[in-house]
């Protein structure tokens, strides 16, 4: 199992308070949970009102696959116009124990 962890820095500039903030956060988070079948959570600036980051975890069988999703969801993130994407750090993690999962499943 491959798994992918992408961590997006977000300027909301149209947000004058905390209260503009969540609305586009949670379309953005529901648009990328239904579109892309991936987990969001928002995991930073809290108390700022045009920042915002957001935690998306890809499960996958494949890096390849890891990555698409990965870019895909910078992608969307790109193209909503409430909010300029200003960093993406993609970190993709292979379970150690895939080798053995898969010799146990021979057996």
């Amino acid at each position: 199992m491959i798994a992918a962890l992408v961590v997006l820095e977000l300027h909301l500039p149209g947000a004058a308070s905390l209260k503009d903030k969540r609305g586009p956060v949670r379309s953005l988070s529901a648009a990328l949970r239904n579109d892309l079948k991936v987990s969001v959570a928002e995991v930073g600036h809290h108390d700022l009102w045009q920042r915002a980051r957001l935690g998306v975890a890809i499960a996958a069988s494949s890096e390849t696959g890891a990555r698409r999703v990965a870019q895909d969801v910078e992608e969307r993130c790109d193209r909503d116009p409430r909010v300029e994407v200003l960093a993406v750090h993609v970190e993709v993690v292979e379970s150690e124990e895939d080798g053995a999962w898969d010799r146990a499943w021979r057996e």
